[in-house]
């Protein structure tokens, strides 16, 4: 640290008096506004929290398409094109 003299010495400053005070029944009294805190949530929002409450895979759905597949009644539509050409091919 350099010190370059008396010129960075600032003279006497103006002292300002007290702030203006608020008595004791006031101060005690909490200010309120009119206006709330306020929250918009976006439809896209409001989609996005339901779809994080849905879970990923739905076991119930899952267990019954297994069980359809075993069985052999699980029709797709490749199944169902595969059985109508079938079908025309006979018929033709």
């Amino acid at each position: 640290m350099q010190i370059y003299g008396p010129s960075q010495v600032h003279g006497a400053q103006h002292v300002q008096g007290p702030h203006a005070t608020r008595s004791l029944e006031q101060a005690a009294k909490p200010e309120t506004q009119g206006v709330g805190d306020r929250l918009d949530i976006s439809e896209a929002g409001r989609i996005a929290s339901q779809m994080a409450e849905v879970p990923d895979i739905r076991a119930d759905r899952v267990e019954s398409l297994r069980a359809a597949i075993l069985e052999g009644t699980y029709e797709t539509e490749d199944k169902l094109d595969l059985a109508v050409e079938r079908l025309l091919d006979e018929i033709a």
